[in-house]
């Protein structure tokens, strides 16, 4: 198991169970801690309550289990500032488990010279990962290869859409910088989309506020196949930090997450300077998933 884990803003030590948000400790009691160290050590995978309880509480425990492990889920969200019904970090799949679904990187200590780091990108699973080699195995035997244009196999753009960012700086005069910067990506992503991925950025379903948000149901309703979520913070040093997370659908895996720092002198150059970021960075590892099946249609839950 590694010693360190790296993580959006944060960073947990996996002997102490130290938790750190830009190098800040946060507070997170013992047994939330062990449990975010099982997630962070199995990132990607789903982690189920059975394996939870064995790791953490022993198979032969007798205490409330299932009150105590969502307790622990429930410190771990309060601790990460994250959201059950919008996860960016820990994903609930309701009578099986959990899953961590950001990029980590996992820094392991032991080995000589520079610590080695094992990025994880996305949390697609490895049998998955399979199945689309073989498909694509497959394919090639009975077409003759041709560069992929963004379509789907039926020749219809996949769909991405962009929630509004949230300001989570708690200053008001970066809403319009939040919404501004919105729109931008929306412009930029159009442009770079022409004929390879439709995007919608204006549904009233995407300016719902984060608590209110729900991945799912704005994939069912939209068929989005992606959806990006931003955030604008305050960072330690006072300046504008924008967070921008792309997310695959219906599995609300990360697939990367552009972070940028700056100070707030020229709020229309910054917009355009971050939304042609995030946009090179998004359509560049889009260029490397598999090929969307067609148009997306998930089963809300009620």
């Amino acid at each position: 198991m590694a010693e360190r884990y790296r993580f959006g803003l944060f960073e947990f030590e996996s002997a102490s169970g130290e938790l750190r948000r830009e190098g800040e400790p946060v507070r997170l009691e013992a047994q939330p801690a062990q449990v975010l160290r099982m997630l962070l050590a199995h990132a990607g995978d789903v982690v189920t309550r059975e394996e939870l309880q064995r790791a953490v509480w022993g198979a032969d425990t007798f205490v409330d289990f299932d009150r105590g492990l969502n307790y622990c889920i429930a410190q771990i969200r309060a601790a990460l500032q994250d959201s059950a019904q919008s996860p960016l970090f820990v994903r609930t799949l309701p009578k099986r488990g959990y899953q961590f679904i950001a990029p980590v990187s996992a820094v392991d200590a032991s080995q000589p010279g520079c610590a080695v780091l094992e990025p994880r990108p996305s949390a697609a699973r490895p049998a998955s990962r399979l199945l689309w080699i073989l498909g694509g195995v497959a394919a090639l035997a009975l077409v003759t290869f041709h560069p992929w244009t963004g379509r789907s196999s039926a020749g219809v753009p996949f769909t991405i859409a962009v929630v509004r960012f949230d300001n989570e700086s708690g200053q008001q005069d970066l809403d319009k910088f939040a919404d501004g910067l919105t729109d931008s990506v929306v412009a930029d992503l159009t442009a770079a989309g022409a004929g390879r991925f439709d995007v919608i950025g204006n549904a009233a379903i995407l300016r719902k506020p984060r608590e209110g948000r729900d991945l799912v149901a704005i994939g069912s309703a939209l068929r989005a196949h992606y959806v990006i979520i931003g955030q604008v913070q305050r960072n330690v040093a006072g300046d504008v930090r924008v967070l921008a997370h792309l997310i695959r659908l219906p599995e609300q895996a990360h697939i990367w997450v552009t972070r940028a720092d700056f100070r707030m002198d020229d709020p229309l150059r910054r917009e355009s300077d971050i939304s042609k970021r995030v946009v090179s960075e998004f359509t560049s590892h889009l260029d490397r998933e598999p090929r969307p099946s067609g148009a997306l249609h998930v089963p809300v839950s009620n």
